[in-house]
């Protein structure tokens, strides 16, 4: 052997030793060295953030030039409408609902109306999947109403937008869903930020609305999103402070009765806003009238209103400043009463005629005329009178939003970021939670959570997701169905499926993606005689009616009997218990396995 071989099978075997003695050493050094989940969820929401607020600006660059072409000039729609004849207002919006539903009508049509829409839908009953192409279309004809005076807010068309692209950029990855249901409440956190410059505001809507969940895992992305989101559209727009309203030091318990009042009012107007709303949609849909004519008969409405209120036009911005900026006068509630009424049914109207927007600023307006209803009635009866008319303006928005939303945290968030008026945090506080109670007692869902409601889902309800493995969804470890098989599936495919994976069962669907049976591959045994495969078997001869399944929605803790009683390897999730559509699955070892770990005497402690 030559002295170099020798040296090298010395170093060989000191390097062998330094490696037996410290790779436990290098494997935690590894382990720290690579990249959380967490923190990669950080990058992906400031990914999101910033095309929410690329978004938001794409919006603003379309919106004025539209209000150029259909109006004539741009800046604020309600200082344009007061510009213009009264019959021109009235045929602005009505021509703009024509396109807007035609739009609807035609590229719908072209891309397809399949899978879900709705940003709650996608988190408790899907798997986190929106479309893009429906969204894009949805989008345009938002744009193309608001540009033209509906009575809508804007805020759903950057949501929207935002979220579903997030969405898609996930699928394309080929993320699993509880990675897209992140990124979708973080295009909304990111959309709702961007367009009203809160980010607050944005996060607490994503975790609390969208989610459900202010588990920090999930919650911190959602700020992140909001926190970039929010930059980037400043950095193109100085927002500044939307809504001004007199400062006002509350020191006497005296002063907070009149907002406990306000608060009950309030919750009992957003359910009758609710109601309205789901009334004038029903109506709408039983006139069996075409889209693109249900809009313009929508916009025609509002114009005739708009003639002598053209504060109805738009989301209510800036006929919001008019009211908080109104002069205490004796003609002032007459005046305000009336804005009220206009805006009211001018909503309802384009809500439910179908027009694809949001109801978050013309909720704002709503409640800002009630709020400053209430005050100016006190002042005429001499009572309250050391409190100014807009601070009952300001709590009235948040009350009315409360009571819309459910959600007195996001309500008083948003007035208080809106306005940017801290002294008022009492009264907005105390009236948010009051009319919230209020609302929700009269009106069961919220504006969210109503479309949930009827397609036989639950809601995802903050105070029962406490963050624990008790409290967590189904949703959150659901994966890809085990692939189905059609009801008449041959013999011969049935057994290349079995022989071809690792399953037992197999879950059978008929056209429509409803879960109708499972076949067992212990079934199967009594047909493997030969020539069993050219006696025309198909798969509805040979399953078993459909298991017990679980839905999205459903906290394990709730699941664990079904969990405990399925011989099933993989349980499969379904949309909703109505529905049955096969959607996903659940490994029930793993599900089992952490039930048990947070019930073990160490975690109980």
């Amino acid at each position: 052997m030559s002295d170099s071989e020798s040296g090298w099978r010395r170093c060989l075997s000191v390097f062998s030793r330094i490696v037996q003695r410290h790779w436990l050493t290098a494997l935690r050094i590894r382990d720290r060295l690579r990249m959380s989940e967490e923190s990669f969820h950080l990058i992906l929401a400031g990914g999101v953030g910033l095309l929410g607020g690329l978004i938001q600006l794409v919006y603003n660059v379309c919106n004025q030039v539209l209000q150029i072409v259909l109006l004539g000039g741009n800046g604020d729609i309600l200082a344009l409408a007061k510009q213009m004849p009264p019959w021109l207002r009235i045929v602005t919006p009505m021509m703009g609902g024509l396109g807007a539903g035609l739009v609807l009508h035609v590229g719908l049509r072209m891309v397809g109306t399949g899978g879900l829409k709705n940003l709650l839908e996608v988190i408790v009953a899907g798997d986190g999947r929106l479309r893009l192409r429906p969204a894009l279309v949805n989008a345009a004809s938002s744009l193309l109403s608001i540009s033209s005076g509906a009575s809508i807010g804007r805020e759903g068309l950057v949501i929207q937008l935002s979220a579903s692209l997030a969405s898609r950029l996930g699928q394309i990855a080929q993320w699993p869903p509880y990675r897209l249901r992140m990124l979708v409440a973080c295009g909304a956190a990111s959309g709702l930020a961007a367009g009203y410059n809160a980010p607050i505001a944005g996060a607490v809507f994503a975790a609390q609305v969208v989610l459900g969940n202010f588990a920090m895992n999930q919650f911190a992305p959602v700020v992140f999103s909001s926190v970039i989101a929010t930059m980037v559209s400043r950095s193109f727009s100085d927002m500044g402070q939307w809504y001004e309203v007199p400062s006002f030091h509350f020191n006497s318990l005296r002063q907070l009765p009149w907002f406990m009042l306000l608060g009950g009012i309030s919750g009992i107007l957003g359910a009758w806003f609710l109601s309205l709303l789901r009334w004038s949609e029903n109506a709408f849909g039983n006139s069996r009238l075409p889209i693109y004519l249900r809009l313009s008969l929508a916009g025609l409405v509002v114009g005739l209103i708009a003639v002598p209120f053209p504060q109805v036009w738009g989301n209510g911005y800036g006929a919001t400043n008019e009211i908080l900026g109104l002069k205490e006068n004796p003609q002032i509630l007459p005046i305000l009463l009336g804005l009220f009424t206009a805006k009211l049914l001018a909503t309802v109207v384009t809500v439910g005629s179908g027009t694809v927007g949001g109801v978050f600023t013309p909720t704002l307006f709503l409640g800002a005329a009630a709020g400053s209803v209430f005050g100016a009635s006190l002042h005429l009866l001499h009572l309250g009178t050391n409190l100014p008319i807009g601070i009952f303006a300001l709590v009235g928005m948040a009350g009315v939003l409360a009571a819309t939303t459910h959600s007195p945290l996001l309500a008083m968030i948003t007035a208080f970021e809106l306005s940017l008026n801290y002294s008022l945090m009492p009264a907005l506080m105390l009236a948010s939670v009051i009319s919230a109670l209020v609302g929700s007692r009269f009106h069961r869902d919220s504006i969210y959570t109503a479309t949930l409601r009827h397609k036989g889902a639950d809601s995802p309800s903050d105070t029962e997701r406490l963050g624990g493995a008790t409290s967590q969804r189904i949703g959150d470890f659901m994966q890809d169905p085990v692939p189905p098989l059609r009801e008449n599936a041959s013999f011969r495919q049935i057994a290349d499926r079995f022989l071809g994976g690792s399953n037992n069962f197999l879950p059978v669907v008929d056209g429509d993606g409803v879960l109708v049976g499972v076949v067992a591959l212990q079934d199967m045994k009594e047909h493997l005689q030969p020539g069993a495969e050219l006696r025309g078997i198909i798969a509805s001869d040979v399953m078993r009616p459909p298991p017990r399944c679980v839905t999205p929605d459903q906290k394990i803790a709730d699941a664990l009997p079904i969990l405990i009683a399925s011989e099933l390897r993989n349980v499969p999730v379904v949309n909703s218990r109505r529905q049955g559509k096969l959607i996903g699955r659940v490994a029930r070892a793993e599900l089992l396995a952490l039930m048990s770990e947070s019930l073990s005497p160490t975690h109980l402690k």
